[in-house]
């Protein structure tokens, strides 16, 4: 069983290369979610709150969520760098970025699984090849994968699904959550799947999750139900594919868990109003 691939079939993460090359001056990063590939030179990143922290190897820095900070570099010598924009979603509800630390930082010498992928990036954002934005994405794409698992297995994930999957037996339970969401789940399926008891199941859940079994199958319907309203589904289309018997139901739900009627993201795609 691959516990990520449904959840990576959804919401798999997103990069896109906006910098590559010689870095000779003092720049600042706003909040969004960023991953940088430093290769040679001397960097120091500084970040409110925290101590500064200066590198000389090739490293990768990794912010999920997006968090203010700059880099200062020798104007002489610059520093290497290829760097790319991340989305894990968060604020719609994706749940990859949930319980990943601030930032993960990962010299290349102490994960050589990630050698490969980093020295395609390098040698493709200092080329002028045809596509070469294109290339860069896509690899920046892969490399979020491998950090994401890397991270995962090194057990720095505390909280959120990302923990939840690397336990085998809530795995269990949320792939089955992942790949059907539809179907009418009970406290007592769940922990079925899982093979332990209905109160050790909810109480594991909770601790490790950060929410009950039901309260996530909610939140993971809604974040589906975001993404094919976006791509134009009609909402009584979209409550039957995520499990509700009616729109006039899921639009309640929907609502109360994103704060806003499902109209108003059907609207902005060209769909009508909600069909009962």
């Amino acid at each position: 069983m691959d516990p990520f691939a449904a959840l990576f079939a959804h919401v798999t993460p997103r990069a896109r290369t906006f910098f590559s090359g010689n870095l000779c001056n003092t720049v600042e990063f706003g909040p969004e979610g960023h991953l940088h590939l430093f290769k040679g030179g001397v960097l120091t990143l500084t970040q409110p709150g925290a101590d500064d922290l200066e590198l000389h190897e090739p490293t990768l820095l990794f912010f999920p969520r997006g968090r203010t900070h700059r880099f200062l570099v020798d104007p002489e010598r610059g520093a290497d760098l290829v760097c790319a924009t991340v989305e894990l979603g968060g604020a719609e509800g994706n749940p990859i970025g949930e319980g990943l630390p601030e930032l993960v930082v990962m010299p290349i010498a102490g994960h050589p699984t990630l050698a490969p992928v980093c020295d395609l990036l390098v040698a493709e954002g200092f080329a002028d090849g045809g596509g070469r934005q294109a290339a860069l994405d896509r690899l920046f794409d892969y490399l979020l994968i491998l950090i994401v698992r890397d991270v995962v297995a090194s057990g720095a994930v505390e909280s959120g699904v990302l923990a939840g999957l690397a336990d085998q037996r809530l795995a269990k339970a949320l792939t089955a959550i992942h790949e059907a969401p539809a179907k009418p789940w009970t406290l007592e399926d769940l922990a079925d799947v899982a093979g332990m008891s209905r109160t050790r199941f909810a109480d594991l859940f909770r601790t490790r999750i950060g929410r009950t079994p039901i309260d996530y199958l909610t939140a993971w319907r809604m974040t589906l139900a975001r993404q094919l309203l976006a791509k134009g589904k009609p909402v009584k289309s979209v409550a039957a594919q995520v499990g509700y018997d009616s729109a006039a139901a899921f639009s309640r739900v929907f609502s109360r868990v994103s704060g806003r009627p499902p109209r108003e993201l059907a609207g902005k795609s060209g769909v009508g109003e909600l069909e009962s």
